[in-house]
């Protein structure tokens, strides 16, 4: 592992080596990944809706645990719209205190409902959001930090579909808490960017897919392997709420009948269904599901191990500040 080159505010406050926030994939962030990201100097967060019980999710984390050789990882929380289905969230709230996790990843809806609890326990959160007005109401509500997404970001970037240069130009200025950047990074080149711009530190997600240590079968990994940028689509708009997937049959299917105009969701349900993505993770048939794919799926490259993907964007990065410091 190459040793810590930058400290910001982000590597302080989570006690890592390297400005890189691995962020919460659904079906992927297991312990065995979350604990490479801890290890190669980065936090990773695990995703407890991935697992079939609240149980197994507990056993993940004493898992990663056991694995991250003592360096800090998180937990994901997602916090829906509709109360019932914030019911779960509660439980996977009270097994993370009692697991003693000290870092979460909020998405979704405001935290605040739930802040008072995550303080209490002593737990450092930083929340997702894809406008500055949404990141300033987080941070009243009391979070550590802020992701914030740019239109290139898999899965929901926003309804404003503002890309990441521009967020990331006007949003860290705004607040006082340390922003990281997502949507479409992938590189060191990014990561100093990220830096110029005013963030302390850069989100990765669909980069570290091709990852060693993400489960999803190789035949999938194969293929991001072998995108672009432009290989990735827009759908759901005609429901107000965009997300940015995988170009494939499914997502095609998706757009096909929003061209036609239907609104009724259960004609979309058998294309969109999660079981479908972890069906192509689980098999390698990338054609089936609408997987959350942002623009960098274009840095993917091949297989490698967490550690070498870190490494190498850390090395550039440096490369990056130095031959800045020559101009």
């Amino acid at each position: 592992m190459i040793p810590q080159i930058f400290r910001t505010r982000i590597t302080d406050l989570f006690g890592i080596d390297h400005p890189l926030i691995c962020g919460g994939m659904m079906w992927l962030a297991d312990a065995a990944y979350v604990s490479a990201v801890a290890r190669a100097g980065g936090i990773g967060f695990i995703t407890p809706r991935s697992f079939p019980t609240p149980e197994d999710f507990r056993e993940q984390l004493r898992m990663a645990h056991d694995q991250s050789d003592g360096k800090p990882f998180g937990v994901n929380l997602y916090i829906s719209a509709r109360p019932e289905a914030n019911e779960l969230l509660e439980t996977f709230l009270d097994i993370s205190i009692e697991e003693g996790v000290k870092f979460i990843e909020s998405a979704g809806f405001s935290p605040k409902a739930f802040m008072p609890r995550i303080k209490d326990a002593g737990i450092t959160v930083m929340h997702k959001c894809t406008t500055l007005r949404h990141a300033v109401s987080a941070q009243n509500a009391g979070v550590d930090a802020i992701i914030i997404l740019g239109a290139e970001a898999g899965g929901h970037p926003g309804r404003d579909m503002i890309g990441t240069m521009v967020q990331g130009a006007t949003v860290p200025q705004e607040l006082d808490v340390p922003v990281v950047l997502a949507g479409g990074m992938g590189t060191g080149r990014q990561l100093m960017a990220c830096l110029s711009l005013g963030a302390d530190g850069m989100v990765l997600a669909t980069r570290m897919i091709v990852s060693a240590e993400i489960w999803a079968h190789p035949d999938y990994k194969k293929h991001l392997a072998g995108l672009n940028a432009g290989d990735t689509r827009l759908i759901m708009n005609i429901f107000g709420d965009s997300s940015r997937v995988l170009s494939n049959e499914s997502s095609a299917k998706v757009l096909e009948l929003e061209a036609e105009g239907i609104t009724d969701y259960e004609a979309y349900r058998p294309h969109v269904q999660g079981t479908l993505q972890k069906e192509a993770y689980e098999d390698g048939d990338w054609t089936k599901g609408t997987a959350s794919i942002g623009q960098s799926v274009a840095f993917a490259g091949g297989i490698e191990p967490v550690e070498t993907i870190i490494d190498d964007i850390i090395a550039e990065a440096a490369a990056v500040r130095d031959r800045l410091n020559g101009l």
